[in-house]
């Protein structure tokens, strides 16, 4: 009873950090939309590490939208731009940023944002599908889950304006804290070395 407790208020407490972290991320990045990658014409730079996370009086991080650990962009008219990869004391990483619409249409998410499992279909487009890779470790870290199966990341994502762009956040296990680089893997884009903080 007590390992069933315990596993079940981990999982309370991380869709509350989850949800927190929609939040922030909502509030404070500034996002963009872009579609398929690795293809001819898409491109994906890593920039050095800017100036750390903004801290409010009341103690909660918000992320430095100045701040560009890496800009990705597919041929399929989508651009992200990651703006910070902030570890937690909860054991969590946090990618947070923006993707851009960057084509002259409306566009709507490729569905292979979504991943593949059955479950996480029902929150709609979402970007569930999106992976770090510690090549160090020799370790692939997915999105997390919620007790109900749905992933801690922006989900319910609809068709994006020309020009539009969305804030995003998703939520993984942290890397051992001697990891500081991962691979970000967004399916249909272009893999990015990002820098954590």
């Amino acid at each position: 009873m007590s390992i069933r407790h315990g596993t079940m208020t981990r999982r309370a407490v991380a869709a509350a950090l989850a949800a927190a972290a929609l939040t922030v991320s909502l509030t404070a990045c500034g996002g963009d939309e872009k579609g398929s990658g690795g293809t001819e014409g898409s491109e994906s730079t890593s920039a050095p590490p800017g100036k750390k996370e903004n801290k409010p009086s009341d103690g909660n991080t918000v992320p430095d939208t100045t701040k560009t650990l890496a800009t990705i962009s597919g041929s399929n008219g989508f651009q992200f731009t990651i703006h910070s990869a902030a570890r937690d004391d909860g054991g969590f990483l946090t990618v947070s940023g923006a993707v851009k619409n960057t084509s002259s249409k409306r566009q709507f998410p490729p569905i292979q944002w979504n991943g593949e499992e059955s479950q996480v279909k029902r929150t709609g487009r979402s970007f569930a599908g999106m992976t770090l890779v510690d090549k160090v470790g020799k370790k692939r870290y997915y999105v997390l889950r919620d007790t109900d199966g749905f992933p801690l990341t922006t989900t319910g994502l609809n068709g994006i304006d020309a020009g539009q762009s969305v804030d995003f956040f998703a939520q993984f296990p942290s890397p051992p804290n001697e990891t500081n680089k991962v691979d970000l893997q967004i399916p249909l884009m272009p893999s990015a070395t990002i820098e954590i903080s």
